[in-house]
């Protein structure tokens, strides 16, 4: 049977295969100053990705790859193709606006994975206008067949640049990935939350001020991402102006773009928040699968650009689980639920989850007895984000869409094996640690107060950083909450989050660290270059005030399944 390959972006490359069956978060999966791959539990940690045929199922994780393959392009470091076995959306963007606003063109192919199976056993790889060879190896290469798009009168005047040459610019760019993606119209997002105002490279700067520039301004209520930098206090801290004066221009420009300084990812936690059965268009990944799972919002995982154009016209393609149909469970993942998890145990089981349905929407089955809030739940959509590329997940019995399962869904199951396996695997640090990292995602109020409360007059005596939002920040300071922390040693800071952290805000000689978080356990390692230790918040508290992370496993890994 001949194999074909589908065109998702047409150019010509030649390279070194390089291909993986694992999906890759380009944003802290790989260093845009080297193009090394540095996501430490990734089976192509080490390996440099520069003018290679990169391949693999998807992408994975943060919506800021995009940022971060555009920048490896326009700085001579990127792939020379890449190539998925399935729809993609966040490398593509990259590509896409490599080519629509800086003439840079990237190739992005589908193939089949018999296809890609073939083609990873060749050492390099030639793509032509209509075919690839690889040694013996020829596939055939077919255009994207796109449907027209059955546009508004009112998205045929942002296109035609009646709005504006930014708000043409941003229309064409939505069009061209509701074409990839298989959307025949689009639809009205009620407001959006940026992901690109974080500096993650040089790029992110250059699109805002190229968009800016353009004269392009927000049309629905659109919050803002953490930041690379306290907005206010980088100078005080030691950030070097060569990284604090860009990073903060970058949040300034989508400021002047009418965006609301907000500076948090937890955009739920604010008043803002959407309800039930509301458009969006929201990127930040963890934020994302929130919204759909436990608000019942609907949005796409909008990568980095993408929501800076929907926030300026207010229209997103009407795909993916906008849609009724793309919102059902795809597999099913009973869980083995141990008898008095603690917190850490939301984590943990969301970075399983993810890595057990890295392709589907799942529903997990037999957590409604752990009786979790929405703290939990925040834990667990942001663990699962770092693993899988789903925009949502459901909760049997809890998320509000639970009921959402397709009848040909498949069927898996987390074990107490697992889990200590998991465990094991987010705890290769040293006993010793330097710092206590909390907030990833940005801290609630309750988590707060939580912390406050776990510490019970006691000081830490390692570095102990607390980030979180601005109104959380206003709102402990109000109740005391704040005082409380930073009686205690606790540095509390605003603005930005462990995922946009650098040094010396990040300690410069912390070599081992300790977190309550399953997102930060897998992105730390690679972003920091420190080892890392995971557990729940008593746990951290106890590193704090000795120095000293636990070396058991907790209670509830020691104990039988309840039920």
């Amino acid at each position: 049977m001949a194999m074909t390959a589908l065109g998702i972006l047409p150019g010509t490359a030649e390279g070194r295969v390089i291909s993986s069956s694992e999906a890759l978060s380009f944003w802290g999966g790989v260093d845009p100053a080297s193009a090394r791959i540095i996501d430490v539990h990734h089976p192509l940690h080490g390996s440099v990705i520069t003018g290679s045929i990169l391949m693999m199922p998807s992408t994975r994780g943060s919506c800021t790859g995009s940022g971060v393959l555009l920048d490896l392009v326009l700085s001579g470091r990127g792939p020379a193709a890449l190539i998925f076995s399935e729809p993609e959306d966040v490398a593509t963007l990259g590509a896409l606006i490599a080519s629509e606003m800086f003439g840079k063109t990237l190739p992005v192919l589908r193939l089949s994975p018999r296809a890609i199976e073939a083609l990873a056993c060749e050492s390099t790889a030639r793509i032509g206008q209509d075919r690839i060879t690889a040694g013996t190896l020829s596939i055939k290469v077919s255009p994207l067949a796109t449907a027209s798009l059955d546009l508004t009168d009112g998205d045929r005047a942002m296109l035609e640049g009646k709005n504006g040459t930014a708000t043409a610019q941003a229309m064409r760019i939505i069009c061209a990935m509701a074409c990839q993606q298989g959307a025949e119209r689009l639809v009205d997002v009620t407001q959006a939350h940026i992901d690109g105002c974080i500096y993650a490279s040089p790029a992110n700067l250059t699109f805002a001020q190229r968009m800016a520039s353009l004269g392009a301004k927000v049309t629905v209520p659109t919050t803002m991402n953490a930041i690379s930098v306290d907005h206010d206090n980088w100078r005080r801290q030691g950030v070097s102006p060569d990284f604090g004066r860009p990073a903060q221009r970058l949040a300034d420009a989508y400021v002047r773009m009418g965006c609301r300084p907000t500076f948090t990812c937890s955009p739920y936690l604010l008043d803002s928040a959407p309800a039930k059965g509301e458009s969006i268009a929201w990127a930040e990944s963890n934020a994302v699968i929130y919204a759909n799972s436990v608000l019942g919002a609907r949005t796409a995982k909008h990568p980095d650009f993408l929501d800076l154009c929907i926030a300026v016209t207010g229209r997103a393609p009407l795909s993916g689980v906008y849609l009724d149909q793309n919102r059902k469970a795809r597999r099913i993942i009973d869980m083995d639920l141990p008898a008095g998890v603690d917190d850490a145990f939301w984590p943990l089981v969301g970075y399983l989850a993810g890595k057990l349905s890295p392709d589907r929407i799942p529903i997990l089955r037999g957590l409604a007895p752990a009786h979790s809030g929405t703290d939990e739940l925040k834990a667990l959509c942001a663990a699962f984000g770092t693993t899988s590329a789903a925009p949502m997940l459901h909760v049997d019995q809890v998320t509000p869409e639970a009921g959402q399962v397709r009848e040909d869904a498949d069927h898996c199951r987390i074990t107490l094996a697992d889990m200590e396996q998991g465990w094991r695997s987010l705890n290769e640090g040293p006993g010793n640690v330097d710092l206590v990292a909390l907030g990833s995602p940005h801290a609630s109020l309750t988590e707060c107060r939580a912390l406050a409360l776990e510490l019970a007059g006691r000081r830490v005596v390692i570095p102990t950083i607390l980030t979180s939002g601005r109104d959380t920040i206003m709102l402990a300071r109000a109740e005391g909450t704040l005082a409380a922390l930073e009686q205690a040693g606790v540095q509390v800071m605003p603005d930005l989050c462990w995922c946009s952290i650098s040094r010396p805000v990040f300690p410069v000689e912390t070599h081992a660290l300790m977190t309550n978080s399953g997102k930060y356990a897998h992105y730390g390692p690679g972003l920091s270059g420190c080892r890392i230790r995971f557990g729940n918040l008593r746990q951290c508290v106890q590193a704090g005030v000795t120095g000293r992370a636990s070396d058991e496993l907790p209670v509830w890994l020691q104990t039988k399944v309840s039920g």
